[in-house]
C-alpha cells in the first residue's frame, strides 16, 4: 500500500512556482533564479517558496537530482536591496527583533531544508553570486563554476557578521579555515579560477557549456543508485558532528541498509554478465 504525507506534499510534475522557473525532466529538476535585468535577487516571498520547496522534495520519489541556476548569465546577487535590506533597516529602527529573527530564521530554514532534501543538489554557477546567493551554492552539494564568475560573502559589506545562514560551519569545511575567515570577514569576491583552486567549485566549465553540463551530472546522478545517494548525503551532513567511532558505526548501519536494496543486487548481477547496471533507486 502506498502511504501519502499528509505534509509538505507538491505534485512536481505540474508545479508552478511564483518566484522562479520549475523544470521537470527526466527525474532531474531545474531550479532557475529568474529576474536577470536585477542579477535575479532574492525576496522574502522567493526566500520562502525556495525554502517549502525543499522540504516538500523529501517525500518527492520522482525527482531524483537538483539543479539550481539564474537566468541571464548571473546566478544569484543575493537579498534584494529595495525588497529585503530596505524593510529589515525598518524593522531594525522600529525596534522589532522578533521580526528580524523571524526573518534570519526563515533564511537559515532554506539551507536546513536543501542539507535535508535526499536529492543531490548542484549549483550551476555563472556571474554573480554573492550574498545569500553565494550561501545557496555553498549550500548545494556539488558546485559547477565559469571563469567569469564571482563568488563573495558580502554580509560584512552592509554591516553583518560573515556568521549568515550556516556559513561559519559550512564554509570552512569546503575550503579551510583560514581562506573561509579572509573571505567572511572581508567579504572580497572569489573568481572562477580562485574558487576551483579553493576547493568551492568542483570543476569549471565554459559559460556557454553551464547548463548542459550540470544537466549531464544531474542525470548521472539521478540514473545512479539514487538511494545510496541519498544514504550518502546524510551521512555526510550528519557526521559533521561525530567521533570517529560513532561515524564508523552509522556508516556500517548506513551501508548494510543499502545492502538490502535491489540496487545492490542488479549492480552484482550486471558486473557477473559484463553488462552497465541499470538502477532504479530502491
Amino acid at each position: 500500500m502506498a502511504l501519502s504525507h499528509d505534509r509538505n506534499t507538491i505534485d512536481f510534475a505540474q508545479y508552478q512556482p511564483r518566484h522562479f522557473r520549475w523544470a521537470l525532466r527526466d527525474r532531474v529538476a531545474t531550479i532557475t533564479l529568474d529576474r536577470p535585468e536585477r542579477k535575479n535577487p532574492l525576496t522574502f516571498e522567493s526566500y520562502a517558496e525556495l525554502r517549502d520547496t525543499f522540504r516538500a522534495l523529501l517525500y518527492a520519489d520522482a525527482v531524483k537530482a537538483v539543479v539550481i541556476t539564474g537566468a541571464g548569465g548571473n546566478f544569484c546577487s543575493g537579498g534584494d536591496v529595495h525588497e529585503i535590506i530596505g524593510p529589515l533597516v525598518r524593522m531594525q529602527e522600529a525596534g522589532d527583533m522578533q521580526g528580524l529573527l523571524d526573518f534570519t530564521r526563515m533564511t537559515g530554514d532554506l539551507v536546513k531544508a536543501m542539507r535535508a532534501c535526499p536529492q543531490v543538489i548542484i549549483a550551476a554557477i555563472d556571474g554573480v553570486c554573492a550574498g545569500a546567493g553565494a550561501i545557496i551554492a555553498m549550500a548545494s552539494d556539488l558546485r559547477l563554476g565559469t571563469a567569469a564568475s564571482k563568488v563573495a560573502f558580502l554580509f560584512t559589506r552592509v554591516g553583518l557578521a560573515g556568521a549568515d545562514m550556516g556559513a561559519c560551519n559550512i564554509l570552512p569545511r569546503l575550503i579551510g579555515a583560514g581562506r573561509a575567515a579572509e573571505l567572511l570577514y572581508t567579504g572580497r569576491a572569489m573568481d572562477g579560477a580562485e574558487a576551483e583552486r579553493f576547493g568551492f567549485f568542483n570543476r569549471l566549465v565554459a559559460p556557454e557549456a553551464l547548463a548542459a553540463e550540470a544537466e549531464a551530472l544531474a542525470a548521472s546522478l539521478a540514473d545512479g543508485p539514487s538511494f545510496a545517494h541519498a544514504m550518502t548525503k546524510r551521512c555526510l551532513h550528519q557526521e559533521w558532528n561525530m567521533a570517529i567511532d560513532e561515524a564508523i558505526e552509522a556508516e556500517a548501519q548506513a551501508q548494510a541498509i543499502c545492502m538490502q536494496t535491489k540496487d545492490f543486487g542488479r549492480a552484482y548481477y550486471a558486473f557477473v554478465a559484463k553488462q552497465k547496471p541499470v538502477f532504479a533507486g530502491n
